[in-house]
């Protein structure tokens, strides 16, 4: 077991350590989240004295999605406080890194096993490759957390289906986008009230002491902050405007929004965009989950039809999306993995796909992102920006056909079933021979 475990582990360290490093490395500040507002709004709410949204004196207690509206639920405050156990050794941004390292590590122990299932072992080294590819930005956001949560609870969706839910929404309730997993879980397995109670618990969990102090009118603020956002210049659906802004169009640019601290794209028609993609994304979501729900009853699997479905609803999440930060594409890192783990031969092209959509994904920002921020961006880093997109869209379009094509009727449950399920590959019994 350990010869097997021990190399994974000694790279693990070592991808977490360079990417960490990068980070200091890089243009563009791709740490500057967390030391310009994870770092504030944390200091803020457990020590005081610091007005986050003026940086002034302040002698009022303020807590951001309590005392204020904020842009994320209330949980994401849980790692950005963790990490000040650790700032005090090292300083809050290497603190920050080193939190998100030891619950990717957690995650990663869980998935590999005692190294005998070779799809785990598969999946494991292609996070580690993801996470290498693509760079500080994975492991310097909040969306870097949810990530090993949401491996977490794609793992135990079908033995521990209560416990899933639980890691899933706290996951959602610090980063919606792993509501997209718990969502299929809901469709595919039988346990569903396990799932349901799962997310009642958390929620009342969070809701409760938000209100409690006095929270009530910000406990969902983040979801109008998010609806009412205009087109961010990496989203996929703000392409055209990118390059309508790059050739100098008259009434198209990139500017920046101090209010969501981000740019964003414009031009003619903007408005009608930004109002049609929310509803847009939504319906494009329900009718991926109904199209799961139709081949459920028709006699799918829990092993064919959630993976798939899984990532099909995730990257809608992101190729739908009107915003579009580089650190989305972490996401996708959560389906594929259970992917190669449940069955790696026909999850190869999803993980090649993701692995290069993460590369360009690290060219584009931090390093060819000074051609995008200016009024007018430079064509050749909207064109890499906009490869992407298309993969995104590809990988989406790919990953709905998948679950058109998943075999209804009765189908006959994989030979190793039991390795995939435990992570133990199962040792044959020693047979005697007769005399």
């Amino acid at each position: 077991m350990l010869r097997r475990v021990i190399p994974l582990l000694i790279v693990f360290v070592a991808v977490h350590v360079v990417v960490g490093v990068l980070g200091y490395q890089q243009p563009n500040e791709p740490m500057g989240d967390v030391y310009l507002v994870y770092e504030p709004w944390s200091r803020c709410a457990l020590f005081g004295g610091i007005d986050v949204t003026s940086c002034t004196r302040s002698d009022t207690w303020q807590w951001p999605g309590i005392t204020e509206k904020w842009i994320y639920p209330q949980l994401a405050f849980l790692p950005m406080t963790f990490a000040w156990l650790l700032a005090w050794a090292v300083g809050y941004t290497p603190a920050w890194a080193i939190t998100v390292a030891l619950f990717n590590l957690i995650a990663f122990v869980v998935l590999v096993g005692d190294g005998r299932s070779r799809g785990r072992v598969l999946a494991a080294w292609f996070w580690l490759a993801a996470i290498l590819l693509i760079g500080p930005v994975g492991i310097y956001r909040i969306d870097g957390i949810t990530v090993p949560f949401a491996i977490l609870g794609g793992i135990w969706m079908l033995r521990r289906p209560f416990l899933a839910s639980v890691l899933l929404s706290v996951s959602v309730w610090m980063k919606v986008w792993p509501a997209a997993i718990l969502a299929a879980g809901l469709v595919v397995i039988r346990r569903r009230l396990a799932l349901v109670w799962g997310a009642v618990a958390v929620s009342l969990a969070t809701i409760i002491p938000v209100v409690a102090l006095g929270g009530a009118p910000f406990v969902f603020g983040f979801v109008g902050d998010q609806t009412s956002r205009g087109i961010q210049m990496e989203a996929p659906v703000g392409g055209l405007y990118m390059f309508l802004a790059a050739f100098y169009v008259p009434g198209s640019e990139v500017y920046y929004d101090g209010d969501v601290l981000t740019f964003q794209v414009t031009g003619p028609g903007a408005e009608a965009v930004i109002a049609a993609m929310t509803p847009v994304m939504l319906l494009t979501m329900v009718g991926v989950a109904a199209l799961g729900v139709w081949k459920l009853r028709h006699g799918a699997t829990f092993l064919s039809l959630f993976p798939p479905l899984s990532l099909a609803l995730v990257t809608a999440f992101i190729a739908l999306n009107k915003v579009g930060s580089p650190q989305y594409y972490v996401w996708l890192f959560a389906p594929v993995v259970l992917g190669l783990m449940i069955d790696r031969r026909r999850w190869f092209g999803f993980a090649a796909l993701t692995l290069v959509i993460a590369g360009l994904t690290q060219w584009m920002y931090p390093l060819l992102y000074d051609g995008l921020m200016a009024t007018h961006p430079n064509p050749f880093p909207v064109v890499v920006l906009e490869v992407r997109n298309v993969l995104g869209l590809v990988l989406l379009v790919w990953a709905i056909v998948r679950v058109a094509r998943v075999s209804v009727g009765r189908v006959r449950p994989p030979a190793g079933l039991r390795e995939i399920v435990t992570g133990r590959r199962p040792v044959p019994p020693r047979v005697r021979s007769g005399r």
